[in-house]
């Protein structure tokens, strides 16, 4: 026979009041959340972007606790900008900084971070910041794994890597550079206490909206540089002796009337409707600088279709100009193909 032993029942406690709920809650934020201010920083991969925007947390107060750069360009900018800030491995560095920044190659990122949360390096409360514009949060899993925040804090700048820089995230005379977040709700308010040290503004961009938004900010700049390169080029086939001084007032000039006007800023023979004179470019440029053919090409279609769209230039016109550069195209393309085939005498059997 079984003995029945009454038990007490165990009184569920009531809960605490609204104002010890907010408490409790500010109590456990203030355990897990770090003050940016006198916060230590260490940079893993002191390439242009890195050694640059640790220098500017430098100028803000911050301690850099170490940096890791393997090549003799990042140990020079590591010397240039953050003089007396010591060069460690990068598990060192991940262990000894308050805010780490990742500031190496996109490809490199996923690794990276994985590397540094298997060696233990990276530790719960601890920051971890990237500076890629293409990746959000998603790369940064292993190390929200180990209970660090994450953000995604990208400076939409091109960087020299010396102390030019530092001025340009911050000018005297105008608003800072602005820096594309991604940051869990949380730690928001981090993020951008982080950007106001850096003398930036704040434009949040969601997780699945990353790539997009670095892929406008990369046609713009990087494609700028190769569009005035070629444009300098053609210059000095045609005579110029300083085609950068020929046209630095011309490009100022349309940046600005692009940036504040868009569409309307558009001058020039396509949207004029002139098929002479394009016909004329194209004959001399494929005589003269054959390598600008494909790019002067491209973006001519590109400022035909947004001529005929905001009817600046009729149909009739914008197909003879298409019908010009459809022709220019093949035969660029005929002579790259022949320029591949042709076999030197000294080769030939």
């Amino acid at each position: 026979m079984v003995a029945l032993v009454r038990t007490r029942p165990v009184p569920t406690p009531a809960p605490p009041p609204e104002e010890w709920s907010e408490g409790l809650e500010r109590k456990a934020e203030a355990m897990t959340a770090l003050p940016v201010a006198g916060a230590t920083v260490g940079v893993i991969g002191a390439g242009r972007v890195g050694s640059v925007l640790a220098a500017s947390l430098r100028r803000a107060g911050h301690e850099i606790v170490a940096a890791a750069g393997e090549s003799d360009a990042s140990r020079g900018r590591i010397a240039d900008l953050l003089p007396g800030v010591p060069v460690e491995k990068p598990t060192a560095v991940a262990r000894a900084a308050d805010i780490l920044l990742l500031t190496v190659p996109d490809d490199m990122l996923g690794n990276v971070v994985l590397s540094l949360a298997d060696a233990g390096a990276l530790h719960e409360g601890q920051y971890v910041v990237h500076t890629s514009g293409r990746h959000g949060l998603a790369v940064l899993a292993p190390a929200r794994a180990v209970g660090a925040h994450t953000i995604a804090l990208h400076p939409a700048m091109t960087f020299t890597g010396t102390a030019v820089d530092l001025d340009r995230l911050h000018p005297a005379d105008g608003p800072g550079c602005v820096f594309g977040l991604t940051a869990e709700t949380a730690d928001r308010a981090f993020a951008e206490s982080l950007v106001a040290d850096l003398g930036g503004t704040p434009m949040w961009v969601p997780e699945e909206m990353r790539t997009l938004y670095h892929a406008g900010l990369a046609h713009g700049s990087n494609h700028l540089v190769t569009l005035v390169t070629e444009a300098m080029e053609i210059l000095s086939a045609a005579g110029a002796t300083d085609p950068a001084g020929t046209l630095r007032p011309l490009l100022t000039a349309a940046l600005d009337n692009a940036l504040t006007q868009g569409d309307a800023a558009l001058t020039g023979p396509i949207v004029r409707g002139d098929a002479g004179t394009v016909q004329a470019h194209l004959d001399d440029i494929a005589a003269n600088a054959p390598q600008t053919v494909g790019s002067y090409v491209a973006l001519a279609r590109a400022t035909l279709q947004r001529a005929v769209t905001d009817g600046r230039l009729t149909a009739l016109r914008a197909g003879k100009i298409a019908g010009l550069l459809d022709a220019a195209e093949q035969r660029a393309q005929r002579r790259t193909a022949a320029a591949r085939t042709f076999v030197p005498r000294s080769d030939r059997h």
